[in-house]
This record gives C-alpha cells, structure tokens and sequence, in this order.
C-alpha cells in the first residue's frame, strides 16, 4: 500500500480521534460567530494507518503527543521545518520491526568485506542511474560513466562515485551555466536539498520497518550524522528525484523560492515511478524492497542489495 504524505503550511490543530488524525484550522475554531454545524464540516480526517509522512511547515502548528506517539507506532516519518522553511528535522520511532535486537546483531556484525561489497554495488547503481538521467534529459555523451560504473571495485577505492559526480553535476543543468552542487548554492541547489530531504525521510523510516539502524551506515560514517545508513542507501534514488526537478525547472522560470506548488510537486517524491526487479513501482514501495534485501545482506541469506532503475 502507497502511504500517504501530508504537508502543512498553515496554521492548523493537530488532534487524535479514534486512530483519525484530526486536522482543524485555528481561524475556524476561534471565530465565535460562525456556526457549529460550519465548524464540524470544516475538520478534517486521515486515518493514521494511511500515513507515511507528515511534513510541518508552519510555526503555528499545535501537534498533540496523542497524535505524535500514534505517528511513530506506525512509522510515520515526521519531518519539521526551519524559519527558512526547509527541512531541519525528523522524528522516527526507536523500534518498529518485532525481530529488532536479533537484526540490530546482524547489522553490528556485518563484516568489512560485506559493506565495501555492498557499497560497490550502491556506486555501480547510482552511476548507472545517472548516467541514464544525464542522457535522456541532455543528451550528453555518457559512455564514460558507463564505464566507470563497470570498474567499481569493493569498496570504490578509485572513488569512481565522485569522478562521476564532477561530470554529472557540470552537464545535468546546461540552462544554469556554471552550475555546481552546493547545498548553499544557486537554485536548482534549493530544489535538490527540499527532495532529497523528503527523499531521506522516505529511506530512513523504510530502514526502521526493516529492523535496521538508520545511523549505522556501509559507507557514511560522519559521527554527527544520525542518519548515515539512510544517505548510503539512498544514493541509487537521488536521480529519480534530479528528474523531477529538471522537469520542474522546464515549466518553472524562477526557482529562486520554492513556492506552495513547487512543493506540491516535490512531496511527490515518494510515488515517483521507479523500476525495480524488472516491474515498475512507487518510489516508496522500492525503497522498502532495497532495504528488506539489505538486511538479508547482512543476514547471510544474499548477497545483493536490490536497487531501481530507470528501465
């Protein structure tokens, strides 16, 4: 089942009600002059088990604990925003999978050879992928990456990751000359770090429902990054949500903000259509399948992590 992701921009109460999330405008509530019946119509209901991610975007958002313990008891994703309106923070359950300390042991143990394994697949995928991105969307010449991506080792020791993005990011914008990722830099930089917000939110709570620690990566292993699991595995997928952006950047002319559509748009990163096992699937259901085969990884019961394509 796709979940749902719900964003809120606006003031608004936040309540529980009988496993509903109850979502109520604080304007309607306070105006004494409006009618109860006008009240009742204008609340709101979400089941909770339909949810997969809340984003708050609004200072003026009042969220119950009621409503926050039943988010996390069904792995609910919530991420807030800061005064610029940017992701800053997410919220996940500590447990969520019942085999929990038995794949928590599995993953503590997992052996140096079987992560520099695994993170030379992760490359091999990433590149794969934005290779196929940087040729469909400009037509760029990209047997390079091709073959870079056939010469990944064990580990990447060539960094054959990073060779690939200095090209990749030089040639995916030809209509912003000069371009350069940079989390600080010029738009579409903005775009790229809203998505892939979303996008590490998506691949964060996915790990929790596979019995994994998100903080425990393959490859990252900055001390203060909470999340470095979540950045390794979702190397592969932040070309899907490059796609998106480069066809947000073809209808949008300013891009200097990320206004209420654009954001429309970007929250529609976990449904995008991804190949995965040779069938097409929401962006969402794949990342489960990736980390589901990557804590079979660490068991012992294979010895590929699955990772989508393009086609």
């Amino acid at each position: 089942m796709i979940k749902r992701t719900l964003y809120f921009g606006n003031p608004a109460y936040l309540s529980l009600r009988k496993e509903q999330l109850v979502i109520q405008l604080p304007e309607v509530v306070k105006n004494e002059t409006l009618p109860e019946t006008f009240k009742d119509d204008a609340v709101k209901t979400v089941p909770i088990e339909d949810i997969g991610v809340v984003i708050l975007d609004n200072k003026q958002i009042t969220i119950t604990h009621g409503v926050i313990e039943k988010l996390l008891d069904n792995n609910v994703a919530l991420i807030t925003c800061d005064s610029s309106r940017m992701p800053v923070g997410l919220m996940l359950p500590l447990s969520y999978n019942t085999t929990q300390t038995e794949r928590f042991k599995h993953q503590l143990e997992a052996s140096v050879p079987l992560k520099k394994n695994l993170w030379q697949l992760t490359v091999q995928a990433k590149i794969q992928n934005q290779a196929h991105l940087l040729h469909s969307a400009t037509g760029e010449v990209v047997k390079n990456m091709q073959i870079w991506a056939s010469e990944v080792k064990s580990g990447d020791p060539d960094n054959y990751e990073a060779r690939a993005a200095v090209y990749y990011w030089a040639n995916i914008f030809p209509q912003t000359p000069g371009f350069s990722r940079n989390r600080d830099g010029i738009p579409p930089n903005n775009l790229l770090n809203y998505g892939y917000a979303v996008l590490r939110a998506v691949v964060a709570r996915s790990l929790v429902a596979s019995g994994l620690l998100p903080t425990l990566g393959i490859h990252h292993r900055n001390k203060y990054n909470a999340y470095c699991l979540a950045d390794d595995v979702m190397e592969p997928y932040r070309p899907f949500v490059d796609k998106l952006i480069i066809e947000l950047m073809q209808k949008t002319d300013d891009l200097s903000e990320i206004t209420k559509d654009v954001k429309a748009e970007l929250l529609n990163v976990p449904v995008l259509d991804v190949i995965i096992n040779g069938q097409r699937s929401p962006l969402m259901v794949a990342v489960g399948m990736t980390t589901a085969s990557l804590y079979k990884c660490f068991a012992g019961e294979v010895r590929k992590i699955k990772y989508p394509s393009f086609e």
